[in-house]
């Protein structure tokens, strides 16, 4: 059977004195399938919104108004490193093995956990990174200063010192803090779409790479967070007023087309799918399952709340915590194989030096090649001989075209030849009536 499970994390003071959930409780991993339950509790952290990112063998935790990143083995539940960065951080997003912080200067720290190579952009955001969204080519940021930048992940990664670290695009139709950022994985210039949300009680759906405003939702009350189907087709959103919201992108009638005369215009969204109860509070984040049919929401009196997006019946509530819920991540159940995993984190350092990788080898690096596997084998390799022997079972060739061939061959250098004949009498008289006139 399938299971699926998820990290919750909490911040502020707590909200009772619960003695069953330990005092110093941050982070919690739940099971959604088959059954809801506790598998581990992480300790000692105050996470802020954005502030959580996983990995295969690591959870990484930004701590609320500190400059931190508290570091956890999955594995071993326990907490591997404390690191500590020169500016208080915000946001933090993971793409592979390298970690993104966004910083309360408005900076971009990037940090390679398998060497420990740390890259700092300029403050291209003069207020906080609020919200970070990746994709396997492009960073995106969010700040309080109500503008949204997209980076290229392959400058920021660049090893020549002398490269400027600046965003591709700047979007900047929004007139307050963005609150949330949602992107989607296609890697088509016409539908790789990100969404914002803001303060100001809008959405906007953008094509990022071409820095494109593709539509503008309004909505009743500011959202709060964001999270989108994993197929692209629909997001989700939570307002300040307990309200969420389901919006379809591509439904009878379509929020946006590359090719249409409406790219850009607003739409007023006022139907909600549901409302949060009075003693939870507004949904602080969002979760999605794997195949979008269950939505979960963090709130802030501390309630996990199970939205079935199929029946959209009234919530469930599945965890009560002793302290708002600040972050939901699913982890996935079908992650793919990768030939390389961190086992340690490498501490990231200034400076430049030379860097030494460090990871565990899960499979061969190289693939297995004809010469490397008559090595191995005793004999003959299986397949050789049996190429072999269907060799001597094909029929013979045509001979009957080979002997056209022949033919063919034979009346072309017979023209060859009278040619060239044809050629030395030419020459032989030409010489002849030079050596007359002589």
């Amino acid at each position: 059977m399938l299971t699926e499970s998820y990290f919750v994390s909490v911040a502020g003071p707590q909200l009772a004195n619960n003695t069953a959930i330990p005092k110093d409780a941050g982070i919690y991993e739940h099971t959604l399938h088959p059954t809801h339950a506790t598998s581990a509790i992480l300790k000692k952290s105050s996470v802020p919104s954005g502030g959580l990112a996983l990995s295969d063998t690591h959870v990484f935790a930004a701590q609320q108004d500190k400059s931190t990143v508290h570091v956890y083995a999955r594995p071993k539940g326990n907490q591997e490193a404390v690191v500590t960065f020169p500016e208080r951080i915000r946001s933090i997003a993971l793409s592979d093995d390298v970690l993104f912080l966004g910083t309360q200067e408005g900076r971009i720290i990037v940090w390679e956990l398998c060497t420990g190579r740390q890259v700092t952009t300029p403050p291209c955001h003069v207020q906080a990174v609020t919200c970070i969204a990746v994709t396997p080519y492009h960073l995106l940021t969010g700040s309080d200063d109500s503008n949204v930048h997209v980076w290229s992940l392959s400058r920021l990664l660049e090893l020549d010192l002398t490269i400027e670290h600046e965003p591709q695009e700047t979007l900047s139709n929004h007139r307050a803090a963005i609150t949330s950022l949602v992107v989607s994985r296609s890697v088509n210039r016409d539908t790789n779409i990100c969404i914002s949300a803001s303060k100001d009680k809008s959405c906007v759906i953008w094509n990022y790479q071409l820095g494109t405003p593709l539509r503008t939702l309004l909505f009743p009350s500011a959202p709060i967070s964001l999270t989108l189907d994993p197929c692209a087709r629909a997001f989700y959103a939570s307002t300040e007023d307990r309200s969420l919201y389901a919006v379809e992108l591509f439904g009878e009638q379509a929020l946006f087309d590359p090719q249409s005369s409406q790219e850009g215009s607003a739409v007023q969204v006022s139907a909600a799918f549901g409302a949060a109860p009075q003693e939870a509070g507004p949904a602080t984040c969002l979760g999605l399952n794997y195949d979008g049919t269950i939505l979960l929401s963090g709130h802030t009196q501390g309630q996990v709340r199970r939205w079935d997006l199929s029946s959209r019946a009234d919530s469930t509530e599945l965890a009560s915590l002793n302290a708002a819920v600040t972050n939901i991540t699913f982890v996935s159940p079908l992650s793919s194989p990768r030939p390389t995993r961190p086992t340690a984190i490498v501490k990231p350092f200034l400076g430049n030096r030379s860097y030494n990788f460090t990871s565990q080898i899960d499979s061969d690096i190289v693939n297995e090649t004809r010469f490397s596997k008559m090595l191995t084998s005793s004999g003959l390799p299986r397949d050789m001989l049996e190429q072999a022997i269907l060799a001597f079972q094909e029929p013979a060739g045509n001979t009957a075209g080979d002997a056209e061939l022949q033919k063919e061959n034979e009346e072309l250098w017979e023209v060859i030849n009278e040619q060239r004949a044809l050629q030395k009498k030419t020459l032989e008289r030409y010489v002849e009536v030079a050596s007359t006139k002589a």
